[in-house]
């Protein structure tokens, strides 16, 4: 019989052969495809081909396969030409939003994502909607869904997506301050980026001067400002705590417990010894003691250590049991889940659990028992964690004391409660972080030094002062004992194959790297190009800059430069802590994270009711992704409202003069970090100099072009208050300070500047030009 010949393979494939063999037969190394594509979209900006050449370092006779290798990716689809740069096809990541736009000719629903740059990326794809599974509420046209995305390999549609989650409907209302126009009303909007609103009086929902409203904004005309009308009057703007309603009400934070949610909260019960049950051992003896801010309301974790005989030391952390009383599917566990955590302000606590049970039940009050899951940790002398154990306990603390408290106690200053623990509990708990401590140095965890703020106010909820509390031991024994307990909860649940929300931290991408790696070029320093950069690499460049002129600089760029932590049921590890494995454990009072630990420990352990249910389980993606979510949405609220009462407090201040740093660089011009209260405002391009700018963004600076005098990321610089605008918490300055020395800029900068790199000075003698 004869054999059908082969048939010749393609042109495209024959060039990708010869270009691999070409590169594995050479003396130098060109880069696999993966690692290109990797690069090209980490780095966007930067995927000419010179500039994947120069990140490869290609030269010589390095550059005839790598040309054959992006040839092989352009004909195979996985990288497109546009301009003079390589840039894959246009696509959506593995979890989006969409908003449903229509059917298709079969009736299945078809989505478009809600985030897409036509400018950048062109026409959005079509993305079919797949058959949606369950009882519950079905997604439709006009509706807004959270939706797993994968390409669609047949025909039809770009994409084909799963629904996740059905999300509530966009607001069009509009938040803001009534003004008096006449007559009439204008609106002043608390976001800075949205335009006036002409509300008649008739519309004006019985608001008046100066109240905090919302308003549904209606369509205008071609000329003029659009029309509103007054759906909610939140209260007056110079009440109290106005200003954190702004955040609460403009990120839709939800802060009022629906009834049947406070109903469950009163009717829990106490646990006391008689009906703990029998899955709850009693450690009321074991004198766990409480440490936190002395302005604390609720304490929902204690810790005790003592002497191993055998060598090192026992630690123990008890943490309030809310899964006792937090089921899942109950409606406190419902409007936890909507919450996803506590919202701290300097003004007042939106709480992700009822008061009766944040503040009451599952508070590890003094002298009072409660139940907790607790964990026991048994420490080698060099700080490496030998074993652990968790338990479900009820306990009863004989002391509540302050960070301040218990440092002072340590360093001979104890007040009488203090003094009665000082030998029994306090002293071994010091000697057990000694020997932690050395645990933490051999693991080497990310050691960046940026100071925190904390606003305190007066009893009208005016800013007082701002101050940087002192860090103390008290706080970093604390804060290693809980991380200690949150990686044995991860390690629990991995050993009993239990699924569970992770909390990780990726390294940083390879575009903050490189554009890190340009910023340390000016600063005379480098960081290692090896495959495994791990934390000890930036805390080298950290060590460098200790106690020199560049130190705060260099831990905010180092800062900036990392990934942001979030929470996953799969796991890749903590970058920052350099763990492999990471959980919140330690606040279910305050993060739902922390609540399905709980829970999945109770199930995983045999620990009694309260367990994960099968459910949850099969959620915890969607459960992930929604407290993500939550979280950046708390932290935004709590910055805005840190702004805002800031820019209150500064605007009586109007002309004056204060010393800040540089925190931030751009084209348009410089962010500023006053020294005295951390408050952040923005100079104008045009208020800096008369001269031509030109961005260094290597540098993290603008320099001039003729003098070559220079503003950099953390410059101290001296500059005059020109404007305050409490409603949307923004700062105007002019600039005193004149600009430093600064050398040349590197050539190739200079020659980019000239194609648009340059931040137009529109004050001067210079035109001002549209952008």
């Amino acid at each position: 019989m004869t054999k059908t010949p082969k048939p010749k393979p393609s042109k495209k494939k024959r060039a990708r052969a010869k270009a691999l063999k070409s590169a594995q037969q050479a003396d130098f190394s060109v880069p696999t495809r993966e690692q290109i594509l990797q690069y090209v979209e980490e780095n966007p900006t930067r995927t000419s081909k010179r500039d994947i050449a120069r990140q490869f370092g290609i030269k010589g006779d390095a550059r005839i396969p790598f040309k054959q290798i992006l040839n092989s990716l352009r004909d195979d689809g996985l990288l497109e030409r546009k301009g003079n740069k390589l840039q894959p096809p246009s696509a959506l990541p593995p979890v989006a939003v969409l908003e449903i736009i229509g059917r298709d000719r079969d009736g299945g629903l078809i989505a478009g994502p809600t985030r897409w740059d036509e400018k950048k990326d062109g026409k959005p794809p079509t993305i079919s909607i797949q058959h949606q599974t369950g009882s519950g509420n079905k997604a439709g046209i006009g509706d807004r869904v959270l939706a797993r995305v994968n390409a669609n390999e047949g025909s039809g549609a770009a994409y084909l997506a799963k629904v996740m989650k059905l999300l509530e409907r966009q607001k069009t209302t509009v938040l803001g301050i009534l003004r008096q126009h006449g007559d009439d009303f204008r609106l002043e909007p608390t976001n800075r980026k949205q335009a006036e609103v002409e509300i008649d009086s008739q519309a004006s929902g019985g608001g008046t001067e100066g109240d905090l409203v919302e308003v549904d904004v209606g369509r205008s005309s071609k000329y003029g400002l659009k029309h509103g009308k007054v759906v909610q009057v939140i209260g007056s703007f110079k009440s109290e705590k106005a200003l954190s309603m702004i955040a609460i009400h403009e990120n839709d934070i939800p802060h009022v417990f629906p009834q049947s949610v406070l109903d469950e909260a009163n009717s829990a019960k106490p646990i006391s010894a008689k009906t703990m049950g029998e899955k709850r051992e009693d450690w009321r003896t074991l004198p766990l003691i409480t440490i936190d801010p002395g302005d604390a309301k609720d304490h929902d974790d204690a810790i005790y250590a003592e002497p191993n005989p055998e060598g090192g030391y026992i630690v123990y952390v008890a943490i309030a049991d809310v899964s006792w009383y937090v089921r899942a599917g109950s409606a406190m566990d419902a409007e936890a889940l909507k919450r996803g955590n506590s919202v701290y302000f300097p003004d007042r606590v939106v709480p992700m659990l009822p008061e009766r049970i944040s503040n009451d039940l599952c508070s590890l009050k003094e002298n009072v028992d409660r139940p907790a899951l607790a964990v026991r940790m048994i420490f080698e002398p060099d700080g490496r964690k030998r074993s652990h154990t968790f338990h479900r306990i009820l306990m009863r603390s004989p002391a509540k004391l302050s960070y301040a408290q218990a440092q002072g106690a340590i360093d001979g200053q104890a007040d009488d409660k203090a003094m009665n623990i000082l030998e029994s509990v306090l002293k071994p708990l010091w000697d057990a972080y000694g020997c932690l401590k050395k645990g933490r140095n051999h693991r080497e965890p990310l050691d960046i030094d940026v100071p925190e703020r904390k606003i305190m106010l007066k009893s009208d909820g005016t800013v007082d002062r701002v101050i940087v509390p002192q860090r103390l031991d008290a706080h970093k024994l604390v804060e290693e004992f809980m991380i200690q307990a949150n990686v044995a909860a991860a390690e629990t649940l991995e050993q009993k194959k239990q699924a569970l929300i992770y909390r990780i931290h990726d390294s940083p991408s390879l575009a903050k790297l490189e554009s890190f790696r340009d910023f340390l070029k000016t600063m005379n320093m480098q960081l290692t190009r090896s495959g495994n950069l791990r934390p000890v690499h930036f805390n080298a460049i950290l060590n460098s800059a200790r106690d020199a002129d560049d130190d705060e600089l260099v831990n905010q760029v180092v800062l900036r430069t990392q990934s942001q932590a979030e929470y996953s049921p799969q796991n890749i590890g903590h970058f920052g802590l350099n763990l492999r494995r990471y959980a919140h454990f330690t606040s279910p009072i305050r993060r739902y994270a922390d609540l399905i630990v709980h829970r999945a420990l109770v199930g995983a352990l045999g620990l009694g009711e309260g367990a994960i249910t099968p459910n949850e389980e099969s959620q915890l993606d969607i459960i992930a992704a929604d407290i993500s979510i939550t979280e950046r949405r708390a932290s935004k609220a709590e910055r805005d409202t840190v702004d805002r009462l800031i820019a209150t407090h500064l605007s009586q201040s109007i002309g004056e003069r204060f010393i800040g740093r540089i925190n931030g660089v751009t084209r348009a011009g410089l962010f500023v970090t006053l020294s005295d209260t951390g408050a952040d405002g923005f100079v104008p391009i045009r208020s800096i100099s008369d001269e031509y700018l030109i961005f260094d963004a290597a540098s993290h600076s603008i320099v001039g072009e003729n003098t070559g005098l220079s503003f950099q990321l953390g410059q101290q610089v001296e500059v005059k208050l020109l404007e305050a605008a409490p409603t949307a918490g923004a700062l105007l300055f002019e600039m005193l300070s004149e600009g430093v020395k600064s050398g040349k800029l590197p050539r190739s900068r200079k020659s980019n500047a000239k194609r648009g790199d340059q931040a137009k000075n529109y004050g001067g003698r210079k035109k001002r030009r549209r952008r």
